[in-house]
């Protein structure tokens, strides 16, 4: 099947008219619309636009007690001209699949996914905003709904779709705690796929440094809490000695991130040496205590870059001046000029609605 088209019920009680984008916050608003599809007898069927509304689940569904569901994060913009375009869906495509692989859920064909996120989107076509670190945010999801107690994969699924216009997801720069007690990953776990549960279980120990007023934590490994591997959500990269430093993939409890990948490949174009290694505390303190540590941020789909003013590791506090920061601020920019169309896109990251 290519370049389908899927049937459309329209919402009769459309909140676009209404809407005051001035208001939106990253999470709280979504479109009039959205994609369902369900997996029944091996096979995806029932694909349709729908109104946004709850939908009806069994209180026996295994998505409800064992946790079988993915998602992914992706982001739309619309440039000066009007223009609304993705940034690199299709590695979030591959991502969705390898993270379903991982939880024993069926694949999501390219024609379900990329073509009914691109008729969803021009049928949203309104909410894109066109302001500046503004954008539509897109969340593809899936979950298990066989109405049945058992610890075995799910045989019937849901796929949908979601859009909500978002505004910046950490307005300001962010205080970290280095987490040496809770994990949120371990190797041979599934800390590279987008479950609910990586989520979930990352909740308690961020509340706990939000009481010591901190916003969130930068996890380290789970056999030592040696290593640093991500920071609350996101991936993270650290300025030492002029070089960029980003936790290594390789041992499967970092997220490969799309907004990581691309960082890594625009800051060497930009001529930074970027490193993809193991990275421990004792390094990062001691690059601190010799003047070395120059910055640190976080990366991801909804943040972009955020900013870190300050990093404790137990009572050992290390603040940085996000006024002197250059390497973050220079990426920042150029992502933000790619996606709104502001330079060329010379890598084909763009898909254009």
């Amino acid at each position: 099947m290519t370049n389908p088209t899927f049937p459309v019920t329209m919402n009769t009680h459309p909140k676009l008219p209404t809407f005051n984008m001035d208001e939106i916050a990253f999470g709280k608003h979504f479109t009039d619309h959205m994609l369902v599809a369900d997996y029944e007898n091996g096979a995806w069927k029932n694909v349709a636009i729908k109104p946004f509304a709850p939908f009806e689940l069994d209180p026996s569904s295994a998505v409800l007690h064992y946790g079988q569901t993915i998602f992914e994060g992706i982001k739309a913009f619309k440039n000066e001209k009007g223009e609304v375009v993705i940034f690199r869906p299709d590695q979030n495509f591959i991502r969705f699949n390898t993270s379903a692989e991982r939880m024993q859920m069926p694949t999501v064909p390219e024609w379900l996914f990329m073509d009914g996120m691109k008729q969803l989107i021009q049928l949203e076509n309104g909410w894109v905003p066109n302001k500046p670190d503004c954008s539509l945010y897109i969340r593809p999801f899936m979950i298990a709904t066989d109405p049945f107690l058992g610890v075995r994969p799910s045989a019937t699924y849901k796929f949908m779709i979601i859009l909500g216009p978002s505004g910046a997801y950490f307005s300001a720069p962010m205080k970290i705690s280095i987490e040496q007690k809770y994990t949120r990953a371990t190797p041979g776990g599934v800390g590279f796929a987008k479950n609910g549960g990586n989520y979930g279980a990352s909740l308690y120990p961020v509340v706990l440094a939000q009481q010591k007023g901190y916003d969130q934590v930068l996890w380290t490994d789970a056999l030592e809490h040696k290593y640093v591997e991500e920071v609350g959500m996101m991936n993270v990269m650290f300025v030492i000695d002029g070089k960029v430093i980003t936790p290594s993939v390789d041992r499967g409890t970092v997220l490969k991130g799309v907004t990581r990948n691309s960082s890594i490949i625009l800051l060497r174009e930009m001529g930074y040496e970027v490193e993809e290694r193991n990275l421990s505390v004792t390094e990062i303190v001691e690059a601190h205590k010799k003047g070395l540590f120059q910055e640190v941020f976080g990366v991801g789909t909804a943040a972009v870059v955020s900013y870190i003013s300050r990093l404790a590791h137990e009572d050992y506090i290390m603040d940085f001046d996000v006024n002197a920061l250059k390497v973050a601020p220079a990426l920042k920019k150029q992502l933000n000029d790619i996606r709104m169309g502001n330079v060329p896109d010379t890598h084909g990251w763009l898909v254009r609605i």
